[in-house]
């Protein structure tokens, strides 16, 4: 599958809520494949669907060697918290300290249309959080403090991939004019 362009900070699409999918067939497994590749090329922990341009809620995921994805995730989230580095293949050479829950449970589908569950802690709670974040058109610099993402605008500002012009690519998928 083919490794797809990672839209910037500054992309609309990064700050639109993605869709639900409806329709689990050959599109969707082609996306998710499309996103993992794209994300283990990268290389990143998770990648979701509005990053390469397409507004709808999927994501992928890898974390300690275990690379997934899911589809319409809900989230159950614990009330316990983790504070460690997080970045992001939208913001490249940004790491920053952000308050997450340590562990999560999300529910979703596989791209078959089946319905899974996945556990996790720490990285992976992390990864999954910031996914789906993404998906409602959040950005992990949102969660920061005022004065860290203070911080953060001035270092993307003066950051060479600032204010590049993104190029917008027509997705082959069908996204019901969703996708940019």
């Amino acid at each position: 599958m083919p490794i797809r362009p990672i839209r910037l900070f500054g992309d609309p699409v990064l700050r639109t809520p993605a869709a639900l999918v409806t329709d689990f067939d050959k599109e969707i497994r082609s996306l998710v494949a499309d996103l993992t590749d794209t994300m283990l090329d990268a290389p990143g922990a998770g990648l979701a669907a509005p990053q390469i341009g397409v507004g709808l809620r999927v994501f992928t995921w890898n974390v300690d060697g275990e690379v997934g994805h899911l589809i319409n995730p809900e989230l159950t989230l614990s009330s316990e918290t983790q504070d460690g580095p997080e970045g992001c293949l939208s913001l490249p050479d940004l790491t920053l300290d952000c308050i997450r829950a340590l562990s999560v449970v999300a529910r979703g589908f596989n791209m078959y249309g089946d319905p899974v569950t996945i556990a996790g802690s720490e990285l992976l709670a992390r990864a999954i959080q910031h996914e789906t974040d993404h998906l409602d058109g959040i950005l992990f610099i949102d969660r920061l403090d005022r004065e860290a993402r203070k911080a953060a605008m001035r270092t993307i500002r003066e950051s060479e991939w600032f204010g590049a012009d993104t190029q917008v690519r027509i997705s082959p998928h069908t996204t019901g004019g969703l996708g940019f």
